[in-house]
C-alpha cells in the first residue's frame, strides 16, 4: 500500500468514526426524522441506557447518559479535526467497544452485530495505530512546536 493510500484511509476512518458518533448523538437529541431514528429523542436514549445498564440505579442513567453523549461529541470532533488522532482513537475503540460488550450481555449478540459497534470498535483500534499525519490539527501544531 502505497503512503496516499494510507493517508486517504486515515481520513476514511476519521471521518466514519465522527459521523457515526454525530449521527447517534444528533438520533437521542431528535434531530433525525422519526421514521429513521433509533432513539428520536432523549428520554426514548435514556431508557435504552438503562437497558443497556440495569445494575445502574435509575437516578444515575441520565449522568450516564450524558456522559456517554458528551464523549461522543468530544471524540468526535478530536477525531475530525484530527486532534490527539491516535489518543482519540484508541479512546473511541475503548467506548465502543463497552457499547458493544453492554449490547452483547443484556440485548443478545446480534443487535451490536446488527449495528456493527464491533466493527466501529475495531475501525477506532485500527486508526489508532495509523501514525501518520494528514490533513490533522496536530500537524499543524507539530509544526508550530518547531
Amino acid at each position: 500500500m502505497n503512503h496516499l493510500q494510507e493517508k486517504i484511509i486515515k481520513v476514511f476512518l476519521r471521518v466514519a468514526l465522527s459521523t457515526a458518533f454525530l449521527s447517534a448523538v444528533f438520533d437521542r437529541l431528535g434531530s433525525w426524522p422519526k421514521e429513521v431514528s433509533a432513539w428520536g429523542n432523549w428520554e426514548n436514549f435514556l431508557n435504552y441506557t438503562h437497558t443497556l445498564l440495569p445494575w445502574i440505579p435509575d437516578i444515575f442513567v441520565p449522568f450516564v447518559g450524558l456522559i456517554a453523549t458528551v464523549l461522543e461529541v468530544v471524540f468526535a470532533i478530536c477525531l475530525l479535526t484530527g486532534f490527539k488522532t491516535e489518543l482519540f482513537a484508541k479512546l473511541s475503540g475503548i467506548l465502543l467497544l463497552c457499547f458493544a460488550l453492554s449490547m452483547t450481555f443484556t440485548t443478545g449478540l446480534k443487535a451490536s452485530l446488527d449495528y456493527s459497534v464491533f466493527t466501529a470498535a475495531a475501525a477506532a483500534f485500527s486508526l489508532s495505530m495509523k501514525t501518520n499525519k494528514y490533513f490533522e490539527v496536530d500537524s499543524i501544531l507539530k509544526k508550530n512546536k518547531s
